[in-house]
């Protein structure tokens, strides 16, 4: 796979994880337990991109090919969760014992770094728009491209 995908994908999952703390610590926007998951989500799809990158550029194929893969499949995660963040958790009066709140306080993530990925809303209260769309719908947009990206970079690799 060509370290150009790699190279789309370590951009748009860097510069949405910048937008998004931005708009926490800049804007005041509150996240909810959806919204940091799709951050560690994030990081997770950037740490598989930058390996990829790595051996894409030794030319390990296999291990290329691997990585594309498991970014695509982060990705497509991050669909998911975005999705259900827009159709469930934004109409719940609260996001607590749902599976992002659970494995983030569980995981320990949010004590440990809640400048990153403490929960500080609900998710029905976190409901934004930007630009006349949901904040939520931004993330799933996102999260397509880089999951299209991906899949793209693997077929073109074949």
């Amino acid at each position: 796979m060509s370290t150009r995908f790699f190279s789309y994908s370590i951009f748009l999952s860097l510069g949405a994880l910048i937008i998004a703390l931005v708009s926490q610590h800049v804007f005041a926007m509150r996240p909810c337990a959806w919204c940091v998951f799709q951050r560690l989500l994030l990081i997770v799809v950037l740490a598989f991109s930058i390996f990829g990158y790595l051996v894409a550029s030794l030319k390990l194929r296999f291990l290329s090919q691997l990585f594309g893969l498991l970014s695509a499949l982060t990705a497509i995660g991050g669909v998911l969760s975005a999705w259900y963040q827009y159709n469930v958790a934004a109409k719940l009066f609260s996001c607590d014992m749902t599976f992002a709140d659970r494995f983030m306080t569980q995981s320990g993530l949010e004590s440990a770094l809640p400048w990153l990925f403490g929960i500080y809303s609900t998710c029905m209260d976190a409901t934004v728009h930007v630009f006349g769309l949901e904040y939520a719908l931004w993330a799933l947009l996102l999260f397509v491209i880089i999951g299209a990206v991906m899949l793209y970079g693997l077929v073109r690799s074949k």
